[in-house]
């Protein structure tokens, strides 16, 4: 019996052990995936082009061993990335369109997980957005395309990302109405979840949008909120970039250059620590407005709202030996010439010499809007300096004596003296029946008279004030 008894317990352990003993090497055991590594590294030739390399990248996500364990996983998403990236390379702009949401990588998506997904989504989108930056229509449509099919699939964090991203490539298509709507709906639904590192850069572009639409309140406070998330977490050196960016741009609208001139300081030392060569020289560019702005208002006397003085000296608007040392050599090429041109021309206040230089450099100068804004105001600026020192010595003088000495055209000559007129520049009169410019002497202000309305004024507030205190103490009483 105990033999029996013995054998009995023995014969359980025996018949247990089969079953475990197989599902081991299954889950240790790596799949072969050679050829597909070796798929992958033959499209490295140097012979092949990017519409060879298409057929090969195919067939590695539509294997017919559907592997998908972690190497064919990780050698799959590479053939994705490189698949992205000869479509761009060949301008096959509608497959690039459907490359995420058609077949060729559904099977991919559906044995991976979510997590995965939304990583290989969103690197795909970035990679297409940095080979094909002036494709817009492209961008959004592939936005349009991963949100709907986000939609269907009920993966609302990635559609969130991507209806992000999608807000930001309207708003480069000049499409501020619609980006806005989509901001707006995007915000609600991210203050409900509180994802601050999404909020940030959904404020950012809010600001930017607001911006665009000459909207510098909603811009501001777009700013302000998106730097309140930002205070709460960690923030790449990409985006703090970006941020100081858009503070740079805020403050040179307002026309406070020193703050904007830092803001941007900022932002290039980040780039320029990232190598980021794309991004740093147009802070380089805004760097310069600033100086070349406001040595300009310094020189000129121009304040904030623009009303221009009529004596100064020029070597104070003298900024041409701005860019020198290190920033000059490493970033050194078209767009730093073109406003080191602009900042001479500024300092001789060459009219001519400015124009000849938004003549010759149209690309580096009129592409962007900041530049492209403030230079026309610069341009206005610049006329009204010569416009008045030209007037200056005279009481009466022949509007096209004026044209002939700054060398434009008699109408626009005309046209602009009316204008600052108008604006209270200068003090005098168009007489168009004999042609001439009467201007008159500033009449002294009445400093007796002027004084006496500043002390009305504060015994106003010292009134309004005690009447406040006195409501405030009946109330008490009572």
């Amino acid at each position: 019996m105990s033999g029996e008894g013995d054998k009995m317990e023995v014969e359980p352990l025996v018949d247990a052990a089969p079953p475990v003993e197989p599902t081991r090497p299954a889950e240790d055991e790596e799949e072969d995936c050679s050829d597909i590594a070796d798929l992958l590294e033959s499209i490295n030739d140097a012979d092949k082009s990017a519409a060879d390399k298409i057929p090969i990248l195919t067939s590695v996500l539509n294997e017919p061993l559907n592997r998908y364990g972690p190497t064919a996983s990780a050698l799959k998403e590479r053939a994705v990335y490189a698949l992205a990236r000869a479509y761009c390379e060949n301008n096959h702009h509608n497959e690039v369109v459907t490359l995420l949401t058609g077949t060729t990588c559904a099977p991919f998506f559906a044995n991976v997980t979510k997590a995965k997904t939304a990583k290989v989504v969103r690197a795909v989108l970035d990679a297409v957005c940095a080979l094909a930056p002036d494709q817009l229509d492209m961008q959004s449509q592939i936005c349009h395309n991963i949100i709907a099919w986000c939609q269907s699939e009920k993966r609302t964090f990635l559609r969130q990302r991507v209806e992000a991203k999608l807000a930001y490539v309207l708003f480069q298509q000049d499409k501020c109405g619609e980006a806005l709507t989509l901001v707006d709906n995007l915000l609600v639904e991210l203050k409900k979840l509180d994802d601050k590192q999404l909020l940030v850069e959904v404020h950012l572009v809010e600001s930017k949008v607001h911006h665009g639409l000459r909207g510098m309140a909603k811009s501001k406070a777009a700013l302000t909120a998106s730097r309140t998330n930002a205070n709460a977490i960690y923030v790449a050196p990409a985006l703090q970039s970006q941020i100081d960016l858009m503070s740079g741009v805020l403050h040179c609208e307002e026309g406070d250059y020193d703050t904007a001139h830092s803001y941007f300081l900022e932002a290039f030392e980040q780039l320029d620590q990232l190598d980021d060569r794309e991004q740093a020289v147009p802070c380089l560019k805004y760097m310069m407005l600033c100086k070349i702005l406001d040595g300009l208002s310094k020189a000129l006397g121009i304040s904030a709202s623009g009303a221009t003085g009529i004596r100064s000296d020029r070597n104070e608007a003298d900024i041409s030996g701005m860019i020198t040392g290190k920033r000059g050599v490493k970033y050194a090429g078209s767009d730093v010439e073109a406003m080191s041109a602009i900042a001479a021309a500024a300092s001789k206040r060459s009219l001519k010499g400015y124009e000849a230089v938004l003549v010759k450099y149209p690309h580096e100068l009129q592409d962007d809007l900041l530049i492209k804004h403030h230079l026309g105001t610069l341009q206005e600026q610049l006329l009204e300096s010569n416009l008045i020192r030209i007037i200056e010595p005279y009481s009466c003088v022949e509007i096209d004596h004026v044209a002939t000495l700054i060398d434009m055209p008699l109408p626009v000559v005309e046209k602009k003296l009316s204008q600052m007129i108008l604006d209270g520049k200068f003090n005098g009169i168009l007489d168009q029946g004999k042609g001439q410019l009467i201007v008159y002497e500033d009449a002294d202000m009445d400093k007796a008279m002027e004084k006496g309305l500043k002390v009305i004024e504060n015994m106003d507030k010292v009134v309004t004030s005690l009447f406040s205190r006195s409501q405030n103490l009946r109330s008490m009483m009572v």
